[in-house]
């Protein structure tokens, strides 16, 4: 497969180093020497320095090979001009471009058509905000996936030191789940992964990834010593376009929202767009505002301004002032191993919001969704299984699958089936995958169509 990248920013340098990493053969383009450079030394992919949007650059990076072209630089503009060009260049090509703006956005469903053909539009802001809402809802958790449109949530949570099942082996783990259908389908322990097996024990302080059925989760989480929890009042640092986002998604939700932004006109913009929420402006830095507006009864604080510094600073003060929760914007992946040390274990990302919907679009066989888990070291997908695929009619445990990949839930109908190695999956079952970094091109394999099929 050869992927075109345009743009060697954060969401481009990651989105290659996985997929070198799976052998792809990936080019990225870049106007910036420096950023390139970055790219060369690090990664073993081609590049090309030049403006992705024009066209003899494109052609000079083999669009007219290419299966997939991600534009994904910080303009719009850019990255729509990109896809354009691939389309005239290269019909076949699938195209997915990163827009931000709201206007653009607008005409989501004109440049899916001819003559744009731009087959995915992938908005950060609008994949975030989607991120938020699920964190918000689910106690205790730290990830939250939704699989089989939402009737089967992966969960990652916080062992604590009184969680009834501190200290247990997994394999007696189902003397405390009955016949609930959760599956502990990794451990990360001191930042390193884990693919559990039924000897290995849960530990405090441990994030575990669980696989649970929608209408068992609350069970599953009090389980894990999660309880329930309303949420009364939320205050937002931040009026940006994330900011604005969840803003409106909280107005919808009827939930007491108080918003602090700091530039005055931008204040203004904010009230024209938004009628129940509370707009302050001032900085969300500032201990007096935040004591004023009494930031120790806030169920959550939720910092979103462009400063990711500043986002990690205002969380620990909002959470020393007696915040039950914070949810801190970050953006620089290279921040991500270090937040849960300093005390924030909520965060967000758009970037890596936007990484999540571009891997669904990248990878081999009929695949539905895809997620990354916090560390990036594993990634879970959910796809259809073909009736010429090589998953199908046999038992799992003689699927050729590579170490620390495994299929942690099958949907059959309305049915969810927790599977063991004598399960059998079937045509058009929807399969969810737990897979490490290094598994996933013999996972890819496995999904597709076997050739010479007829």
């Amino acid at each position: 497969m050869k992927i075109v990248i345009v743009g060697a920013g954060e969401v481009g340098f990651h989105i290659a180093s996985r997929l070198a990493l799976e052998k792809k053969d990936v080019v990225v383009i870049d106007k910036s020497a420096d950023a390139l450079r970055r790219v060369f030394e690090n990664l073993d992919v081609q590049t090309v320095q030049g403006l992705g949007s024009c066209p003899a650059i494109l052609e000079q990076a083999g669009i007219k090979e290419a299966d997939i072209l991600l534009a994904v630089t910080n303009s719009d503009e850019t990255n729509l001009v990109a896809s354009i060009f691939a389309t005239v260049l290269s019909r076949t090509t699938i195209k997915l471009a990163r827009i931000r703006s709201e206007e653009y956005l607008a005409y989501h469903d004109v440049l899916r058509q001819d003559p744009y053909n731009i087959d995915v539009l992938i908005n950060p802001e609008a994949e975030a905000v989607r991120a938020v809402e699920k964190l918000l809802v689910v106690p205790g958790a730290v990830d939250v996936g939704e699989f089989a449109d939402g009737r089967v949530k992966l969960i990652g949570v916080r062992l604590e030191e009184d969680c009834p099942v501190t200290g247990l082996r997994l394999a007696d783990l189902k003397h405390k789940t009955g016949k609930k259908k959760i599956l502990v389908a990794a451990i990360i322990r001191d930042e390193n992964l884990i693919i559990p097996s039924g000897d290995d024990k849960l530990l405090a302080q441990d994030l575990i990834y669980f696989i649970s059925e929608e209408k068992e989760l609350q069970a599953a989480l009090k389980i894990f010593g999660k309880r329930s929890e309303s949420l009364g009042h939320i205050l937002l640092v931040g009026g940006g376009n994330l900011g604005l986002r969840l803003a409106k998604t909280l107005e919808d939700l009827s939930i007491h929202t108080k918003l602090i932004e700091k530039n005055p006109r931008r204040c203004k913009e904010l009230a024209k767009h938004l009628d129940k929420i509370i707009i302050l402006q001032g900085d969300g830095s500032d201990q007096g505002l935040l004591q004023e507006e009494n930031v120790q009864d806030m169920d959550v604080v939720v910092t979103l301004t462009g400063d990711e510094e500043t986002n990690i600073l205002i969380s620990l003060l909002a959470k020393r002032m007696g915040a039950r929760k914070t949810l801190t914007r970050i953006s620089k992946f290279s921040y991500f191993p270090l937040v849960s040390a300093i005390g924030l274990e909520h965060v967000v990302s758009p970037r890596l919001a936007a990484i999540n919907t571009i891997l669904q679009h990248v990878r081999r066989g009929k695949v539905l969704s895809a997620k990354a888990l916090k560390g990036e070291e594993a990634e879970v997908l959910e796809a259809v299984a073909l009736e010429t695929s090589d998953i199908v009619g046999r038992p799992l445990k003689q699927i050729p699958f590579p170490k620390g990949a495994l299929v942690v839930a099958m949907i059959r109908g309305d049915e969810v089936i927790i599977p063991a190695g004598d399960s059998v999956i079937l045509p058009e079952d929807r399969i969810i995958i737990f897979s490490t970094r290094q598994g996933i091109p013999q996972v890819e394999k496995a999904l597709m169509v076997k050739v010479g099929y007829f």
